[in-house]
């Protein structure tokens, strides 16, 4: 009897899982590496916010800090202003003037002005005329018995000294209100315009228009304040100075 053959045994190759397990695995993945990158980004622009924030703050602080400092130096170095009330002892009548030293000091101390000192030592030459008749500026205006200002005569020549211990800028308004005579843009001591007379100022024989309180001192400048109508005025203006006869 003839045997069967018998089929060669086979094996069914089983269903791959991989892809399925591979996109089960990869899709998890996928969005943990999304929302880590989100939340990495997000953390980066925090971070660039708050640096931003701090730099804005930073330089806020800055600004305030200089102005508050700004406005401190302002305040403690700026002259102390006569607007405040009249200067005492202010003299408001007519010529002539005398040095008129008597609170001198209590002037001083409403002026704020520095310390004399030979840090500045300048001089200038003021000259005054009222209705054509000069005028002196005395000796020791601005020092008395242990008082000196900056501002300071020690002639009746009408030789300013100017010996600060601080180089500034000085006015001849600051010289006035050490003098303590009126001084506006339109009064000198007891004289003020009016329809015929005036008020006018020049330095080294120039014109000064506007107020002569705001004359620079500057060296070996001459100054000449005239109050009359331009009639009376010295002609010509002073312009020169002999500084070789000056006690400098």
């Amino acid at each position: 009897m003839a045997k069967k053959k018998r089929k060669p045994h086979t094996t069914r190759p089983r269903a791959s899982t991989s892809g399925a397990a591979t996109g089960t695995a990869e899709r998890p993945l996928s969005a943990r590496a999304e929302r880590k990158e989100i939340a990495r980004r997000e953390r980066e622009r925090m971070r660039r916010r708050r640096a931003r924030s701090r730099v804005i703050r930073g330089m806020a602080i800055y600004t305030v800090v200089a102005l508050a400092v700004a406005a401190l130096v302002l305040f403690l170095t700026r002259p102390k202003s006569a607007a405040s009330g009249p200067l005492p002892g202010v003299l408001t009548g007519r010529a002539p003037w005398p040095a008129n030293t008597a609170k001198v000091a209590d002037r001083l101390d409403r002026l704020g002005l520095p310390a004399a000192g030979g840090a500045m030592h300048i001089h200038a030459d003021l000259q005054i005329f009222v209705h054509g008749t000069p005028e002196a500026v005395p000796a020791d205006v601005g020092l008395a018995s242990g008082v000196e200002s900056p501002l300071h005569t020690h002639d009746s020549t009408g030789v300013v000294h100017i010996e600060s211990a601080t180089t500034r800028t000085f006015t001849l308004g600051e010289f006035f209100d050490v003098w303590g005579v009126r001084l506006t843009g339109s009064c000198i001591g007891g004289y003020c315009n009016d329809g015929k007379n005036a008020l006018r100022a020049y330095v080294n024989g120039t014109t000064v228009s506007g107020n002569p309180r705001s004359i620079r001192f500057e060296d070996h400048d001459v100054i000449v304040l005239t109050f009359g109508t331009p009639s009376e005025e010295p002609s010509p203006i002073p312009s020169t100075f002999d500084w070789s006869k000056a006690n400098l």
